[in-house]
């Protein structure tokens, strides 16, 4: 096993939806990253009750079933966190998931403990810090909740606009944690971000949610009515997690409306396919 590989125990599980659910972990001593970084998990044959299930799988993209099986998870806690929380979806067939979906307290999972991933407030240089938007559907949330519980990103920036989209109301998972972060992190500093959270459910209509997609909403000036502040080459970063469908529609969206990817630390949009 690499020095790198730890084994960790699963120390509380959420179920969100047939689909979603989230977990806690113990962390390593020595287990360090930054928000909005990824690591990956793993499992190993003889770890979890219903593994011998994977062998009727047909996700034919995972290794060999007499070996370790690893998957990357973005992170959901802060970085200063005791224990470290996933949010992971269930992939019908997947090795993975489809096994991870029945954890339980006390199982034990394997930690490669190196961090990985750009997708951080750390590779904006310019513009400087003023207005962050974070654009989220599914899963793709859990970088973002991360960079919610760092005290720098409350210092950092005047505005903080949250859209989180789901398919429907049971999807849209974490909301009193979302509503609770202002008081929670924003109280702890000098002159604090304004937290601005616009859920989005796409399939069912709810009261006090937008209805319409991302790249949709976006191009019809709806979310930036909504937040109350304008999307601004010049004061505006911008990340987008989640659906590869919705990172790249979103994406093409916001160069419509002038804002430019960030490269070598300029530019306003950062992405992350998470799914």
């Amino acid at each position: 096993m690499s020095d790198n590989i730890q084994t960790v125990t699963v120390l509380s599980k959420t179920t969100w939806t047939p689909t979603l659910f989230s977990f806690t972990v113990s962390r390593p001593d020595s287990f360090k990253f930054t928000a909005g970084q990824f690591v990956r998990l793993g499992v190993n044959p003889s770890q979890l009750k219903y593994y011998q299930q994977i062998e009727a799988s047909n996700d034919t993209s995972d290794t060999a079933l007499n070996e370790d099986i690893f998957r990357a998870y973005s992170i959901v806690s802060s970085p200063f966190d005791e224990v470290i929380e996933f949010f992971s979806i269930v992939i019908p067939d997947g090795a993975f998931t489809s096994q991870l979906q029945h954890l339980q307290v006390g199982d034990e999972l394997l930690l490669n403990t190196m961090p990985f991933g750009f997708l951080t407030l750390a590779r904006y240089q310019k513009p400087l810090p003023k207005d962050l938007w974070l654009l989220a559907t599914g899963t793709g949330l859990a970088p973002f909740l991360s960079m919610l519980q760092d005290l720098k990103t409350w210092e950092d920036y005047e505005h903080i606009v949250l859209a989180y989209s789901a398919r429907s109301t049971q999807e849209l998972a974490y909301v009193d944690k979302i509503k609770s972060l202002q008081e929670d992190f924003g109280t702890l500093v000098d002159n604090p971000a304004k937290l601005i959270f616009i859920p989005i459910v796409t399939r069912e209509p709810v009261d006090g949610a937008l209805s319409e997609r991302l790249p949709k909403l976006l191009l019809e000036g709806t979310l930036e009515k909504q937040a109350g502040i304008a999307l601004d080459i010049d004061t505006t970063h911008v990340m987008l997690c989640g659906n590869p469908d919705m990172v790249d529609d979103t994406k093409e969206a916001l160069k419509s409306l002038r804002l430019v990817m960030n490269r070598r630390g300029e530019g306003n949009i950062a992405v992350e396919n998470y799914w």
